[in-house]
């Protein structure tokens, strides 16, 4: 029999996590898992790899037209708050696969650890061992020969939506400043930040930001992803904190910010992408609004319009030649 703090709930997330007074942790949607497949109706294959003690990936290779050919890499970072999902679930598993075959691309989805068990800067770190991972891999060197045989090294692109477009931005700045991948053996060539989770609190706070998800809801929002933090405006989820003369610094030719009319995070996108613009950046910023769209819709209805041509959009961004 369940003792009483094995069913009284603590904190809860609507909808997406309930912490139980036991410490038992319980998501409420993102839990569902296909397997890798060598047999896709796209020709994509895909399996799992680990990359650390606390990382693995979900690798996806498109058919091959030219084996000779080495093909762009995609770091693809998932969304769902810090707390839920996987590139396992069937909702990233196929919108990943679905990259990889348009784009033409090997793509690396990142499985890195779930607040509140692993509670932020967790998911920044595994994603950026994920990256060096990945970089792991030019002239010839790391353990996967889905890189070595057919990855360019010297094109890598990062791609996450939600909190994942956040940690995209995370990446690219340490991409940047660090200089961990080294010019002309492995790039960071663009960013693609879908719906990003950015977020603050204070005077940068727009005027007509929905209500409900000011205030309280980021403060049970942060107890969740970075219990010992009681500040929810900070560089995590707010990175206009971090000043323009940072923002200059990120990797890469080119990002792409992808919004949506409807979601709550628009606003705060919007001047991301402004702020960057305008932070002496020396590559090129781009913005995508899908009109009467929501947050991550893409995922939910893959195939309505607006989803094709915003795929459209971020393959297009990937095989540019610049």
């Amino acid at each position: 029999m369940e003792g009483a703090e094995d069913t009284e709930v603590s904190l809860e997330l609507p909808s997406l996590v309930r912490i139980y007074k036991s410490g038992r942790v319980e998501r409420l949607k993102g839990n569902d898992v296909v397997p890798a497949s060598s047999d896709s109706p796209s020709g994509v294959s895909s399996k799992d790899v680990t990359i650390s003690p606390d990382v693995s990936a979900r690798l996806f290779l498109p058919k091959l037209v030219d084996s000779g050919k080495k093909l762009p890499v995609l770091l693809y970072i998932h969304g769902g708050g810090f707390v839920i999902e996987t590139p396992f679930s069937p909702t990233y598993h196929h919108y990943v696969s679905s990259l990889a075959a348009a784009a033409n691309v090997v793509a690396v989805s990142v499985h890195y650890r779930l607040a509140p068990e692993h509670p932020l800067p967790a998911a920044y770190e595994d994603s950026w061992s994920a990256l060096q991972w990945v970089a792991s891999h030019a002239k010839g060197g790391g353990p996967e020969h889905w890189l070595t045989d057919h990855g360019d090294l010297k094109k890598i692109f990062i791609a996450g939506d939600s909190a994942g477009g956040n940690i995209v931005h995370d990446l690219a700045i340490r991409a940047g400043e660090e200089g961990a991948l080294k010019a002309g053996v492995a790039e960071v060539v663009g960013s693609i930040l879908i719906h990003p989770f950015f977020r603050g609190t204070h005077e940068n706070e727009p005027q007509d930001e929905p209500k409900d998800v000011t205030g309280a809801w980021m403060k049970t929002f942060w107890k969740f992803v970075c219990p010992n933090s009681t500040v929810s405006d900070n560089v995590y989820t707010n990175p206009l904190e971090v000043g323009p003369s940072k923002l200059a610094w990120l990797a890469g030719k080119r990002v792409l910010v992808c919004l949506a009319e409807r979601d709550f995070l628009t606003v705060w996108g919007r001047m991301y992408h402004d702020r960057l613009a305008s932070s002496g950046y020396k590559g090129t910023v781009e913005i995508l609004e899908t009109k009467e769209e929501g947050h991550v819709f893409h995922l939910f209805n893959p195939e309505c319009e607006n989803a094709k041509e915003m795929l459209k959009r971020v393959v297009d961004f990937i095989n540019r030649d610049d």
